[in-house]
């Protein structure tokens, strides 16, 4: 099992709208069979305005297929690219960790 961390370096005043791009994500996204995320704000993390999400998958390889082909119908990619829309505009960096979970 592994863990998918990504890690939103947010602009000033803009932790609120990411985090409510990521929770409507997440809603769309279990309803079409991907694993649920957790979603999570810094209280005191390396850099104010952080979000952080996370989610485990099975394998690297179910991960990557997820990311290639996500499941779900077309007009879901359509509910996914108007949700996601506009997010560069809230970050100013970002980054995703990978762990394998041992225990």
């Amino acid at each position: 099992m592994y863990l998918i961390r990504d890690i939103m370096y947010c602009k000033a005043g803009k932790v609120r709208p990411m985090v409510e791009k990521f929770l409507a994500m997440n809603k769309l996204g279990v309803k079409i069979g991907m694993p649920k995320m957790r979603v999570m704000t810094d209280f005191c993390a390396e850099q104010y305005w952080t979000v952080v999400s996370e989610m485990e998958v099975p394998s690297l390889d179910a991960f990557e297929k997820m990311m290639s082909s996500p499941p779900g119908t077309a007009d879901d990619m359509k509910e996914f690219e108007k949700l996601m829309q506009g997010y560069h505009d809230l970050v100013d960096r970002g980054k995703r960790e990978i762990y394998k979970l041992e225990g």
